[in-house]
């Protein structure tokens, strides 16, 4: 069965967790993302960039010894101006080149990183995108955001700290070895490389234990960002609930958590930053003690002992940011291993490898034995069977939980049957291309979910290209457009977060105009008017009737008004069909359909005598 999860971690409730696989395993991955064949025109500007930074490294071990040169020069017995002045010169060119040709690198791998993030995040949306709908209803949109972000955000740091200082602090560290053995003292070439590697040591010992404290940090973070996202954007329930109070108090709640784990981070910090640092003046203290002694004793020249404190001094400063970019790596590392956990996530419903497109041949739908059951329940539908012929309409009705909902679902390959088989135009689901089987179905759902966005973009999300004429007429057709033509931006007006700008009229009818505009072979209404009072259904009624002319039709419906007008009725309950037949046959039969019509007409008679009531 193909993986599109895993189970979930206590610190990851989204089930998108994994762990830290290594800098071996980073590495891999970056050579494979930077040896893409997208990126190939920036191969010549990758190759340069490693050049200037190594050039810097070698200008930086060698500045200082231009300037020893110079002080020895300077206290020798037949000093010369003119070679001071010289050696001075070539001291400062090399310093200005060590530390101006890495903002040149910079420059020039700036579009370069650029476009590796660009791919990689747009690789991880897409793939987000294509995963199964049983993904996207587990998961929250803001922790999703969050692991793209900080995966994408590791990219660069990786890309930089690995090219650009790990590697290249390395080659100047056997550089200064090399100098410092041959110009000066073997002795001092040793503590400087027994320092580094003590220093090494110490920052990987904490910076593992440190890792751990990030990852709950990161745990923290998520829960925090995404939890202030689904609160905010559900802001209607929550003034409905008068829970802002109860919400204001689980984001504090979460930030307190977040505050915790920072403080713990940040406490490691600073015990990771002292440590260097006592470490980096003990090495120099050394280099600069044995150096001394050697100058007493005439083995070297007072030039050379301040041009190895320099060598040493220039060392450190890239070691200083080695600690801080390896503590970065490692984060690094984490937040890239959970990216690629996403992009290795498989959903549930794939193509299969010789899937074809849908033909379409007028739209006939035929259900031949479905049998299926979600994870969550233990009902689901059973040995469904019924076909909706070319042109026709189709009502599904039943009590709550009785499958209608899921049928749909199946018709779009949201889900793969359990038993038999969904054919479209002869064709089963199953071997189609899902971009070709949604394309030739329309949807008006029950809850219709707009953009924020223009009316226009929001009609035209139906099929983007549609001219001017076409959208206005589905918009005519839709029963929308006179309320189109008042608002005083027009189409270009926008309907806000999910639309809450319009009335639940207003929504329904762009969603009708969408479908209108799509054209689709097959239109599914899934409870398209019972969110609506019974006023504004009369009104996007007449729009549903004028959007099914000429298509074949599969309505879900809890009101039994709206599906009189059907060439058939099935009746759902547990997940099988019970009665079918038309409205007037399955009302002589009195069945469940029959109890159905009459209890929901009692209840509008005694609501429409309440009414009375309360007038008089």
């Amino acid at each position: 069965m193909a993986r599109h999860a895993h189970s979930a971690s206590p610190t990851d409730v989204d089930a998108i967790e994994s762990g830290d696989a290594g800098i071996g395993v980073s590495l891999a991955r970056i050579g494979k993302i930077m040896s893409r064949p997208e990126l190939k025109r920036w191969r010549p500007v990758m190759v340069l960039a490693l050049l200037l930074t190594l050039a810097s490294k070698v200008f930086a071990v060698y500045a200082p010894v231009f300037f020893g040169d110079a002080i020895n020069e300077m206290t020798g017995t037949d000093a010369a101006m003119a070679a001071v002045i010289l050696l001075l010169a070539w001291w400062t060119g090399a310093r200005l080149l060590s530390a101006n040709l890495p903002y040149l690198r910079d420059a020039l791998f700036a579009p370069v990183s650029q476009d590796a993030q660009r791919l990689v995040a747009v690789e991880a949306y897409g793939h987000a995108q294509g995963l199964s709908l049983a993904f996207h209803q587990t998961r929250r949109t803001g922790a999703l955001n969050r692991v793209i972000d900080r995966g994408v955000a590791a990219l660069d740091y990786l890309i930089r700290f690995l090219a650009f200082n790990i590697g290249p602090t390395l080659i100047e560290l056997a550089l200064a070895a090399y100098v410092l053995t041959t110009r000066y003292s073997w002795i001092a070439a040793v503590i400087a490389v027994a320092t580094v590697a003590l220093y090494a040591v110490f920052t990987g010992v904490l910076t593992g234990w440190r890792a751990e404290q990030r990852r709950k940090l990161n745990a923290a973070d998520t829960e925090l960002r995404a939890l202030a996202v689904d609160s905010l954007t559900n802001f209607e329930t929550v003034k409905a609930f008068a829970a802002e109070t109860r919400e204001t108090e689980r984001y504090d709640a979460a930030m307190q958590t977040y505050n915790r784990n920072m403080v713990d981070v940040s406490r490691s910090l600073a015990l990771l930053n002292a440590g260097q640092d006592i470490i980096m003046a003990l090495g120099l203290t050394a280099v600069a003690g044995i150096t001394a002694l050697a100058t007493f004793n005439g083995q070297v020249q007072a030039g050379d002992m301040a041009a190895v404190v320099l060598i040493m001094s220039n060392l450190y400063r890239p070691l200083s940011v080695l600690g801080w970019a390896f503590r970065e790596i490692k984060q690094g590392a984490i937040d890239l291993e959970k990216l690629y956990g996403l992009l290795n996530m498989k959903p549930d419903v794939q193509d299969a490898p010789d899937a074809k497109p849908l033909v379409v041949k007028g739209g006939e739908v035929r259900f031949d034995g479905v049998s299926f059951t979600h994870d969550a329940r233990s009902a689901g539908i059973d040995g469904v069977s019924f076909t909706v012929p070319a042109g026709t309409k189709l009502a599904v009705v039943g009590p709550s939980g009785s499958g209608k909902s899921t049928l749909l679902k199946l018709l779009f390959r949201f889900y793969d049957t359990k038993g038999g088989r969904v054919v479209v135009d002869g064709q089963d689901v199953r071997g189609l291309q899902q971009e070709s089987l949604r394309d030739a179905i329309g949807l008006v759902p029950q809850d219709v979910v707009l953009f924020n966005a223009s009316m226009r973009e929001n009609v035209l999300y139906g099929r983007p290209d549609a001219s001017d004429a076409e959208l206005r007429e589905a918009a005519t057709r839709a029963q929308l457009i006179e309320f189109i033509d008042r608002l005083p931006n027009g189409w270009e007006t926008r309907v806000g977060e999910r639309g809450v700008k319009l009335s639940g009229g207003e929504r329904q009818r762009v969603g009708i105009a969408r479908a209108i505009l799509k054209n689709p072979a097959i239109l599914v209404l899934d409870e398209a008017t019972s969110a609506l009072d019974s006023a504004t259904e009369q009104e996007v009624q007449g729009a549903l009737d004028e959007a099914a002319k000429g298509r074949t039709t599969i309505m879900v419906a809890h009101r039994l008004s709206t599906v009189a007008g059907a060439d058939e009725i099935i009746v759902l309950d547990a997940g099988k069909i019970v009665e079918r037949g038309t409205h007037r046959e399955l009302l002589d039969r009195g069945g469940l359909y029959a109890d159905l019509w009459s209890r929901q007409s009692r209840a509008h008679e005694d609501a429409n005598a309440m009414v009375a009531e309360r007038v008089a």
